[in-house]
């Protein structure tokens, strides 16, 4: 058995979580509500305030389906109650970031701003020019959302130009050493 998916999953008192017949687990939240289609291996068991996980078979797959099934059944219901917030920094000469509407534009030293919408559930903001704060209730949407905005100018390495998580730690490369002149 796998030893993350022992833990029982304890359910906040403004959290719902329910099992359909087709094994889809759907936890409702004062955020958003989220679902989750589970492998038939797993059988979920609702009780009380607590959600328990166990396998069906002893098999390495449906071991490590468990584990797996019980983080993600955790993280709906972290994410239905308190919700997920990646943040990313922009550093660079005269980048700057800005939002307008349901969008945020970027300049980033690029010929043209460059804008990018909000997908539905994620919520942008930009507290400074230089910050951008990505939340939302699906811990996996907040990442790929954050990871898509990273991919647009990603950091180079000789001057940290460009777009990182905040707290990220980027390894600069040395510029070219200076050598004497010719003699």
């Amino acid at each position: 058995m796998s030893r993350i998916g022992k833990l029982e999953i304890i359910v906040p008192a403004d959290v719902t979580v329910s099992v359909g017949e087709d094994n889809t687990v759907t936890v409702k939240g004062p955020k958003d509500t989220l679902s989750r289609v589970i492998d038939k291996c797993i059988t979920v068991n609702v009780e009380g305030n607590k959600i328990h996980l166990t396998p069906n078979n002893n098999e390495n797959k449906t071991n490590a389906l468990h584990g797996l099934y019980r983080q993600l059944i955790n993280n709906m219901v972290i994410g239905v109650s308190k919700g997920f917030k990646k943040s990313l920094t922009i550093n660079g000469v005269g980048y700057k970031v800005a939002k307008q509407g349901n969008k945020i534009v970027m300049g980033l030293g690029f010929s043209h701003p460059v804008e990018f919408e909000e997908v539905h559930g994620i919520t942008l903001s930009c507290p400074s020019a230089t910050e951008i704060v990505v939340e939302g209730a699906d811990k996996e949407l907040v990442g790929l959302v954050a990871a898509k905005i990273k991919a647009i100018r990603p950091v180079e390495p000789y001057h940290g130009y460009g777009i990182r998580y905040t707290g990220e730690t980027v390894i600069l490369k040395a510029g070219k050493a200076a050598k004497g002149g010719k003699k």
